[in-house]
């Protein structure tokens, strides 16, 4: 079950925005998506009301609080999951979310507050085996961005200088703002009427393709190429390592991530336990 996860410690960046956008694309490609929220705001919670209340026709999207009380069983039909984060996570709370998810985006403000909260945020991240070996992979996406700077030539070399993979930058159009409200999303908009903002998506969702749609393992176990002579040959694939360590982040088991190529670095200590409180259902568990 692919898992994408946005995170970035510092609240207000933008993550409820790209979460929310995310499930409604994959609504819109047929997917059957959960919406997790991890966040005791519950933004995302207040969302899908509203998109309930205001827009019952709209493309489904299954809201999910994460908690003690969740279900043990993944609902009918939800084949994929996008997960609105806290701010503030550090130490075992970050790592957890790390073993959970395939995929992360991390949005970013042009502001040396917003810029130096995410590299702090990174320097963590990237000490973590499961982002270390790209099982778990990680990309950077400018939020609020005004057109009539410099603020995405300033995020595409923050980025650079900190060997982080940059996407591109959302503007900060009132459209974002008017969606919220309205419980939508620009996938939920006519095209053209949104044109330039979905043109600043596709970075993002051709990045996220691989993970949305991964390989069949019918696909995944074979694989062929053509030699120097035109002739085909078979080549055998490693099935297992297109896919994430299998480990559960249900509340109270221990990490065991799969030993790193190289010795890993003293992990932060853990501050705050924004994830204490929070059990993650069985059927999230990797098998």
């Amino acid at each position: 079950m692919p898992v994408i996860a946005v995170v970035n410690r510092k609240g207000g960046s933008g993550k409820s925005t790209i979460a929310t956008h995310i499930a409604a694309y994959c609504a819109h490609r047929g997917i059957g998506v959960m919406l997790g929220d991890v966040d005791r705001q519950q933004s995302t919670r207040s969302w899908l009301k509203l998109r309930d209340q205001r827009h019952p026709h709209a493309k489904a999207i299954l809201g999910w609080a994460v908690n003690q009380s969740s279900a043990l069983r993944a609902p009918t039909g939800v084949s994929h999951v996008v997960l609105d984060t806290p701010g503030g996570l550090y130490g075992l709370d970050l790592a957890r979310v790390v073993m959970f998810a395939d995929a992360i985006l991390m949005p970013v403000c042009n502001s040396v507050f917003d810029r130096d909260s995410a590299a702090q945020c990174y320097d963590e991240l990237k000490l973590l085996p499961r982002i270390s070996s790209g099982r778990c992979k990680l990309a950077v996406v400018g939020m609020r961005v005004d057109n009539r700077t410099l603020d995405s030539a300033t995020l595409t070399q923050w980025s650079s200088e900190r060997g982080l993979h940059y996407l591109g930058a959302l503007r900060d159009a009132p459209t974002y703002v008017q969606c919220t409200e309205q419980g939508v999303t620009l996938f939920d908009l006519a095209k053209e009427t949104v044109s330039q903002d979905l043109a600043q998506w596709k970075p993002i969702l051709d990045w996220l393709e691989p993970t949305l749609f991964p390989p069949s393992p019918e696909m995944s176990a074979v694989q062929t190429r053509q030699n120097s002579q035109g002739n085909e040959v078979i080549m055998s694939a490693r099935v297992g390592s297109l896919q994430p360590v299998q480990q559960s982040l249900v509340q109270g088991e221990r990490l065991a991530p799969r030993a790193p190529t190289q010795p890993m670095q003293a992990q932060p200590e853990k501050r705050g336990g924004l994830l204490e409180a929070f059990g993650f259902p069985s059927f999230l568990r990797r098998k």
